[in-house]
């Protein structure tokens, strides 16, 4: 009976040395994020610094032990905004063994999309990509957490309301866009708005590479708007100030689109832009906790991944916002679903934020199964001629136009795929 005990109780021990190693390898097993982002061409301006800011929260999160115990891997490769491209890096992503995958340009987005619904695998499409992928009944797998174009521009419309009156009936209002897929995304809304409120609504395209815009600005100064909202990216925003100085046109009217950032407002001037606003969904400047943490733990350590200047800009705060939400989805999924990560249980850690702002780094947002956008809070921000100013808390606005919209596109896209 000793010799039996004393056998089986070796047996135990056997069966526990082998598991040992297999619950150290889970423990620290990584989690692995794709990104296939355009470091090269269109998007080069500002993408760089959304995947810095994604690695270096991803470092100070290895820091403190990772995700419950396991390490986050960034993988980061160029797709040069070419959708080939961008499923060529897909395709190596998946084979990497990544949870999420995150293309940040609209084109690449939208022709990715079709292809990882039908893996079913997790898309992030934060700030880019089809504004009615909020609708979780439809695009299972895509997240556009935070606020869409369509949301976006819903915002500006009710700030002008609310610095006319609350009454639109007349106004003029002029969208000077990228005639692109990126700048094209709002037009929708903002016509279903104009009917709605009556204002006048004329569009003025600006066609790639965008700044030759003079034939533009010679219209829009014509048609003498009372607010200019501005779908425009880079030293385009540069030149359009420029022609508005010269058109004699006041720049404290001028909106833009989130896709406007400091290095911008240097090369308009910080006094010449003064005035100026843009609709944002993330606190800018370096006072938010997790980014002097950044600069403490990694930047005075000479351990950053990337220049230092670069967390200085809206663009690096804004890849921080995109990945705050995921890594608390990723981090729900574990401590709710349990490991190993599958892309299942990501989707329902995902759907799982509730009143989530990454302590106020960005408007709360609550994501469910069936609404994958999180709320479509924005704020509207103004240059004073020194910093940016908040004109406005956190808030949308048309949230039925925006969500009805949202059901008639997601709803003839699952047509079109039937």
């Amino acid at each position: 009976m000793k010799i039996k005990l004393l056998s089986i109780l070796a047996g135990v021990g056997m069966a526990m040395s082998n598991v040992q190693p297999a619950l150290a390898q889970a423990q620290t097993e990584p989690i692995k994020f794709a990104l296939c982002y355009d470091l090269s061409k269109v998007y080069a301006f500002a993408v760089p610094q959304v995947a810095q800011a994604a690695r270096d929260y991803a470092q100070i999160l290895n820091q403190k032990g990772g995700i419950e115990g396991h390490p986050v891997e960034i993988l980061v490769q160029d797709h040069g905004n070419e959708p080939q491209r961008g499923i060529e890096c897909y395709e190596k992503m998946k084979r990497e063994g990544a949870i999420t995958f995150d293309f940040f340009s609209t084109p690449v987005g939208r022709a990715l999309l079709p292809r990882a619904m039908q893996d079913n695998n997790v898309m992030i499409s934060s700030f880019t990509g089809r504004s009615d992928a909020v609708d979780g009944d439809v695009f299972k797998w895509i997240f556009p957490i935070g606020p869409t174009y369509w949301s976006q521009a819903a915002n500006n419309i009710q700030y002008i309301k609310s610095k006319s009156n609350n009454n639109l009936k007349g106004v003029k209002i002029a969208f000077f866009y990228l005639d692109t897929a990126f700048g094209l995304e709002p037009i929708g809304v903002l016509k279903t708005l104009a009917a709605k409120e009556g204002f006048d609504l004329q569009l003025f395209p600006n066609p790639l590479p965008g700044n030759n815009q003079s034939g533009a600005w010679s219209q829009i100064r014509r048609f003498n708007p009372d607010w200019v909202i501005s779908w425009n990216l880079g030293n385009m925003h540069v030149v359009a100030s420029r022609e508005m100085k010269r058109n004699a046109m006041p720049m404290d009217k001028y909106i833009a689109v989130n896709w406007f950032n400091e290095v911008d407002i240097a090369n308009i001037g910080a006094d010449a832009a003064k005035g100026i606003k843009r609709g944002t969904n993330v606190v800018g400047g370096q006072e938010h906790p997790l980014i002097q943490q950044i600069l403490k733990d990694l930047y005075d350590k000479g351990k950053g991944n990337g220049d230092r200047k670069h967390t200085n800009d809206i663009f690096y705060n804004t890849g921080l916002a995109t990945y705050a939400p995921v890594f608390e989805g990723a981090r729900l999924a574990i401590k709710q679903y349990g490991w190993p990560l599958t892309s299942d249980k990501m989707k329902r850690g995902l759907e799982s934020l509730r009143n989530f702002d990454a302590n106020g780094l960005i408007a709360p947002v609550t994501v469910t199964a069936k609404d994958h956008g999180g709320g479509g809070k924005t704020r509207i921000d103004m240059w004073d001629g020194a910093k940016w100013v908040p004109e406005t808390g956190w808030f949308s606005a048309y949230d039925d136009v925006v969500q009805e919209s949202a059901k008639k596109e997601s709803a003839e896209f699952a047509k079109s795929k039937q």
